[in-house]
């Protein structure tokens, strides 16, 4: 694959960092959005947090990144913006428990003290989750599935369907045959050709990615 090929793979290269500063670039705002948020929204849902807490988290990340985007000067031998990235959600993920906490605070002397003290106590404790795994994890899904789509609009739809049949849903080839109508060589062919594209673009992400 040709660099300039690779580079136009990255979302996050250095060329869109610049171009974040800009607020009205809404297209790389989109793109930059569209990239990260389910990666940052899978990280806070498995925090402990709710569908609502989690999508929360995403909007206030976002938005701190969007204001201290202006002020960023990009120098990997510094930090990777994949760490940056990280600290801001958890600083968010620790506000949402600590709102959470608050509003379960029972009111000194008040009735039902019996009922949200049993609620606090069902808060998950921030501290013992291992948020670096979780987006180390989450990280490899996001360029894993970023991988797939990037491959998913340079092959045909039947390719790709036959991929998607046969690898990742795991079906027998003779039933992939039947329901396609199409040769063992072309499940084998589809599925050799689409891995092998998968693996150059996770390659190209996994290098590239700040």
């Amino acid at each position: 694959m040709r660099t300039e090929d690779q580079d136009e793979l990255i979302p996050t290269r250095r060329s869109l960092l610049s171009r974040l500063k800009d607020w009205d670039d809404q297209e790389s705002w989109r793109d930059f959005f569209n990239t990260y948020w389910k990666l940052i929204y899978g990280v806070a849902s498995k925090a402990g947090l709710t569908d609502a807490e989690a999508q929360d988290v995403v909007q206030e990340t976002v938005v701190t990144i969007a204001k201290k985007m202006g002020s960023l000067k990009y120098d990997p031998a510094v930090g990777s913006f994949k760490g940056w990235l990280l600290n801001t959600t958890r600083w968010k993920i620790g506000d949402q428990f600590r709102k959470r906490k608050n509003a379960a605070q029972p009111s000194a002397g008040g009735p039902g003290d019996g009922r949200r003290t049993a609620t606090i106590e069902r808060i998950p404790d921030p501290a013992a989750f291992d948020t670096d795994s979780v987006w180390d994890e989450e990280w490899d899904k996001n360029l894993m599935d970023a991988a797939i789509n990037r491959v998913k609009g340079r092959v045909t739809p039947k390719q790709y369907q036959i991929f998607d049949l046969y690898v990742i849903k795991n079906w027998p080839v003779a039933k992939v045959m039947r329901t396609l109508s199409v040769s063992r060589t072309q499940v084998y062919l589809a599925k050799h050709r689409i891995a092998d594209l998968i693996r150059r673009e996770l390659a190209a992400l996994r290098k590239k990615f700040l």
